[in-house]
């Protein structure tokens, strides 16, 4: 079992220290929180051991897990590193590109392993089609969130959008070519509604949306590639895979066909893949724990989540 301490106590702090207690791959060691009268009190409700001096957890435990505010996410994944601990990071990796790429470096340096949050990897929709994901020519995006005064200390991008950046990233095989974007401040000093399009070298075009002012939750993307149209509903968990092939010559009654202006037949068919039901953070702190153990590649990397960090801040400054 791989000794953990998790930095940050606050609401998804509190998460990660259920799981990370309930999992047979960690043994908890505690916990840091620079607010004193919050970390006694976590401590005192649910019993994990509270320290008041972030060096002496660091120094204590294998693995650094990092659940502050994203400005402080440089200052302790490197003080971990430095002491030659593994670190999982919350999304974003870091506030800079040049610190995220410097957390690179001290991961090599340190012979260390390094992991970003991007949770929606390990949304069980997007694992069920995520193979199927074939060179997409076109993808739309809807992040849609009602108003929670949590997060709103950063643009929409970094705190929604950017869950929709990583998943499009890690299918569209391709650089970025251009960037296109606009974001309305409503409620908060920085973008609450935020819209970009993203043209890849491949020509390839992403159309995200992301909005912490809706009235309703939504978090739906589709993917549009030849021969098929694949629907991911990451907060219900639902998928749709909708193919085509050549029609049959002899259809049957109760096939879809469609036929073009020039005499083409095609046959509209459905997938129903199979959606396994988990813990998304569960799962991706316990596969961080398989990659350190069995000296693997974590699901998302510190370079991958650089990539992440390096688009959402382009179309921030594109505003």
């Amino acid at each position: 079992m791989l000794r953990v301490g998790v930095l940050g106590a606050g609401h998804l702090g509190k998460i990660h220290l259920r799981l990370l207690n309930e999992s047979p791959k960690y043994d908890l060691t505690g916990f840091y929180d620079p607010d004193e009268i919050n970390g006694k009190k976590v401590a005192a409700e649910f019993g994990y051991r509270y320290f008041d001096n972030i060096n002496e957890l660091i120094n204590t435990v294998d693995v650094v897990d990092i659940v502050t505010p994203t400005l402080s996410h440089y200052d302790c994944a490197k003080k971990a590193m430095e002491k030659g601990k593994h670190v999982f990071i919350e999304k974003p990796i870091t506030n800079t590109i040049e610190e995220a790429e410097e957390l690179s470096m001290l991961e090599k340096k340190h012979s260390v392993k390094g992991q970003v949050g991007h949770v929606e990897r390990f949304n069980p929709a997007f694992i069920s089609v995520k193979d199927k994901i074939q060179n997409p020519m076109f993808i739309e995006t809807h992040r849609l969130a009602e108003f929670n005064p949590r997060g709103t200390d950063v643009p929409v991008v970094l705190d929604l959008m950017i869950h929709d950046i990583d998943a499009i990233l890690s299918v569209v095989n391709s650089e970025v070519r251009q960037i296109n974007a606009s974001g309305v401040s409503v409620i908060s000093n920085s973008p609450d509604i935020a819209n970009a399009r993203i043209e890849f070298e491949n020509g390839c075009v992403a159309n995200l949306t992301a909005s912490r002012i809706s009235l309703k939750n939504m978090r739906k993307s589709r993917f549009f590639q030849r021969d098929a149209y694949i629907s991911v509903d990451f907060l219900e968990k639902k998928v749709e895979v909708v193919k085509m092939k050549d029609a049959p010559e002899t259809p049957g009654d109760f096939d879809m066909i469609l036929q073009n202006a020039e005499g083409i037949k095609k046959q509209i068919y459905f997938e129903n893949p199979n959606i396994k039901a988990n813990n998304a953070i569960l799962d991706e702190l316990e596969t961080f724990a398989d990659a350190i153990n069995n000296n693997g590649t974590p699901v998302v990397t510190l370079h991958q989540g650089t990539q992440a960090l390096k688009v959402a801040l382009q179309i921030i400054e594109s505003f």
